[in-house]
């Protein structure tokens, strides 16, 4: 029992080897900057959002629209990039290890409590194998 316990832990830790986090910090009246962060498990790397076609699956947010907020732009990636040929993918790819952040303004029209809601694609891969890219939602608190 114990041992079926132990290998199902595992087993959903190598499925699932990226944690997300979204924060949203207020740096003025109506403008929030919104941290949506991934920690991945040692050996894992995920794709920037600038990665090559034919490649992995880039990073990619949708938001929501929101009639309350102005988004602007994609969000910036903040980390140690990492470029390489992919042999796999026959392209050069760009990619993350441990840790990255993707940061972006959001700026209320009017001074309100709201949400800046979404999703993240995202794909992962270490050096035997790739997940299938996963989609995780998200709803952040502006206030």
């Amino acid at each position: 029992m114990i041992c079926t316990l132990c290998t199902a832990i595992t087993n959903a830790q190598l499925n699932n080897p990226v944690n997300w986090t979204f924060t949203a910090k207020k740096t003025s009246d109506k403008t929030f900057e919104v941290h949506l962060s991934a920690t991945l498990q040692k050996g894992w790397h995920i794709y920037s959002q600038t990665t090559a076609d034919g490649g992995p699956v880039p990073t990619t947010f949708t938001f929501t629209s929101n009639p309350l907020l102005i988004i602007t732009g994609i969000p910036k990636e903040i980390g140690k990039l990492e470029q390489k040929h992919e042999p796999l993918f026959g392209v050069d790819v760009k990619q993350y290890s441990q840790k990255v952040e993707f940061v972006i303004i959001a700026k209320l029209k009017t001074a309100v409590k709201t949400n800046l809601s979404g999703s993240v694609e995202y794909m992962v891969c270490n050096d035997k194998e790739c997940l299938p890219p996963k989609i995780v939602t998200f709803s952040i608190p502006l206030k």
